[in-house]
């Protein structure tokens, strides 16, 4: 059964670089297409985390990140392997690790990461973010609701 979350997980991964490298190929950096009322595509870099959190750290940022992304990984495929009949803690895992690889991937080739879905509000501006942030997102999203189930997914096998 891991196998089939791993799947996810590299699914999530493919799905992001390809719309990293279709946006790249498209767009210039900055620029900027009105799509809705309520969403733009532009092309930016984030040398930081969600919200470019520590962007202006100098460059330690890009290595600091990328070790977490690595340490968070292997804990998550190791709770995967113990906890791989338990659907939505699984389903959360595998599109927490998608994401983080995806991103890891643009660290380590680029030293940033490549954001482009831009959605805003009269003149209220999310930061831009990617098909890995979206899927960490829900992920987190599904193991708080996963956490209401009352099973507990610790570290201790269960």
């Amino acid at each position: 059964m891991l196998n089939r979350w791993l799947w996810l997980s590299a699914l999530v991964i493919v799905l992001d670089q390809l719309s990293k490298a279709w946006i790249t190929n498209y767009f210039a950096y900055g620029e900027n297409l009105y799509v809705l009322s309520v969403f733009n595509l532009v092309l930016v870099h984030n040398t930081g985390a969600a919200f470019s959190f520590l962007s202006d750290a100098g460059g330690v940022q890009r290595w600091l990140f990328g070790i977490i992304a690595v340490v968070a990984s292997v804990w998550i495929v190791s709770l995967l392997r113990r906890h791989a009949t338990q659907l939505l803690f699984s389903l959360a895992l595998s599109l927490i690790l998608g994401g983080a690889l995806g991103n890891l991937i643009d660290r380590i080739a680029y030293g940033y990461v490549i954001d482009f879905l831009h959605f805003h509000w009269d003149e209220h501006y999310f930061p831009a973010f990617n098909v890995a942030d979206s899927a960490i997102t829900c992920g987190a999203f599904l193991l708080i609701l996963d956490s209401f189930t009352g099973k507990k997914h610790g570290s201790a096998a269960g």
